[in-house]
């Protein structure tokens, strides 16, 4: 898997995949490069996943592994292409009349 994240890298931003920085052993949070204006792209991770796979591979409690990944994971600094870290948005939550209310959602 983390081959295929740096081929990826490597065909859509080969000026910058000596920068684009990965959290190992998080290969299966990967969503893609997130950019917005004045930012460096950089490698962006589903929140949700990466605390799934702390509970799976270091048999953490959700607690636990929420705790390890907001201090050690995203809550790490190393620079411009530091990695982000997104957490979704579930569109099953909403009625069908706040749909109609929002463009953006329809």
């Amino acid at each position: 898997m983390k081959e295929k994240i740096t081929e990826y890298i490597e065909e859509h931003y080969p000026e910058l995949v000596n920068d684009i920085l990965l959290v190992d052993g998080f290969e299966e949070a990967f969503l893609g490069v997130a950019y917005s204006y004045c930012s460096p792209p950089k490698a962006c991770y589903n929140t949700e996943k990466c605390i799934e796979i702390l509970q799976k591979r270091d048999g953490m409690t959700y607690k636990e592994a929420f705790e390890f990944f907001e201090y050690n994971v995203s809550g790490s600094y190393v620079g411009e292409f530091t990695p982000s870290f997104i957490n979704t948005f579930d569109r099953k939550q909403l009625s069908e009349g706040d749909v109609g209310d929002n463009d953006y959602l329809g």
